[in-house]
């Protein structure tokens, strides 16, 4: 049997605020209630660290460039942007790294669940989505990647992703096409 989930990704106040398409938020707000209303677990995952950000080695190019306190409790940015908060029985899991299972316990909690189907969504195609789909791929999850759910500031990468590279190990679908029948 399949069990799905919707994992909202990166959708944190800092993410979102250099999002260029207004619409974007709105469509994946549209994929959580869709979710909701067939009764799959929407997952959130957030970059997070802890004070100083040990976890933040300073040969990391992408993370050693973010100065503290980014993305810890003492940062509005780090929150989940209000548009698409999380429920109080929704999980939210913390990763220290771009894949939404590095440094995360993602892997355990989907796997206690009975989840064997990924819906990805997020904020960046060429980061978050990319890490995530190759590593749940290598982990024999089934995927689905919504393609207007996911926002890249570079459209011609995310083209290129979601039109050559995704289509490989994953569905791609738009988030209309996915509420008329999620799963």
């Amino acid at each position: 049997m399949i069990r799905p989930a919707l994992l909202v990704m990166d959708l944190q106040n800092a993410m979102v605020g250099r999002v260029e398409d207004p619409h974007y938020v709105r469509r994946v707000a549209a994929a959580i209630d869709a979710a909701r209303g067939a009764g799959i677990p929407v997952i959130y995952v957030v970059v997070g660290f802890r004070p100083g950000h040990p976890e933040v080695s300073p040969a990391n190019k992408a993370f050693g460039a973010i100065p503290p306190p980014a993305f810890t409790t003492a940062d509005p940015g780090a929150a989940i942007h209000p548009d698409v908060a999380p429920l109080a029985d929704d999980v939210v899991i913390t990763k220290r790294r771009v894949s939404a299972f590095t440094g995360s316990d993602l892997d355990v909690v989907l796997r206690a669940t009975g989840v064997d189907r990924l819906v990805l969504t997020g904020i960046a195609t060429s980061g978050v989505v990319l890490s995530t789909l190759r590593q749940a791929a290598d982990l024999d999850y089934r995927l689905t990647v919504l393609a207007d759910g996911c926002y890249d500031p570079d459209p011609e990468v995310h083209r290129v992703l979601t039109e050559k590279v995704f289509p490989r190990q994953a569905d791609v679908v738009g988030v209309e096409d996915w509420i008329s029948g999620p799963g």
